[in-house]
């Protein structure tokens, strides 16, 4: 029975190297015999069947590219392939944790008749695009790439190749550029000429 387990391990610390080195049906051998230890970690950390899907897909898409890193010395092909899951869906998580809850608009507001207590807040939409267009360059790069791709602070840093604090600084000052435009521009409407 012993002779049969290091068989086995022989066998899976053989089929990282094989995938490193991109031999014909090394990945499909690995998805075959890592498929079962990858699902059942993702499905601990996710509950979406789409959401653990997309996991699993970056999880063998990184093992492919990342294979040769595996050292058999260090950890069993179980184990580095089981970090590498536990880090994606750690990754996937908090990259979901970002990104804004969007939440079904109520029929009351649908009709036009909000709730008696509703504070609705008004948006200039036209005005911040105004606003925006009088920043730096690459300020509004940096808007662009958070507001409208969805694209989280280090994904910017790695995209642009400016450095995370500098990302995150520039968002922020941004923000705060536009809010005080903004009133102020609110302010000169009702300034009397």
């Amino acid at each position: 029975m012993a002779q049969a387990g290091k068989a086995d391990r022989v066998e899976d610390e053989g089929i990282l190297p094989r995938v490193a080195r991109r031999e014909p049906e090394a990945m499909e051998d690995c998805i075959d015999r890592y498929g079962g230890l990858v699902w059942g970690i993702t499905r601990r950390y996710l509950r979406g069947q789409a959401d653990a899907e997309d996991v699993v897909q970056e999880v063998f898409a990184e093992l492919w590219t990342k294979a040769d890193r595996f050292d058999p010395d260090r950890a069993s092909a179980s184990t580095f392939i089981g970090l590498i899951t536990r880090r994606r869906n750690i990754d996937w998580l908090r990259k979901q944790a970002c990104r804004p809850k969007l939440e079904p608009i109520t029929e009351e507001i649908e009709s036009g008749h909000p709730e008696e207590n509703a504070n609705p807040v008004r948006v200039d939409l036209e005005g911040i695009e105004a606003v925006l267009k009088e920043l730096p360059l690459q300020t509004q790069e940096l808007f662009r790439l958070h507001f409208t791709r969805g694209m989280t602070h280090p994904e910017i840093a790695s995209e642009t190749g400016l450095a995370l604090g500098t990302v995150k600084t520039g968002l922020r000052r941004g923000l705060i550029e536009i809010r005080n435009r903004l009133r102020q521009r609110e302010g000169n409407q009702y300034q009397v000429s």
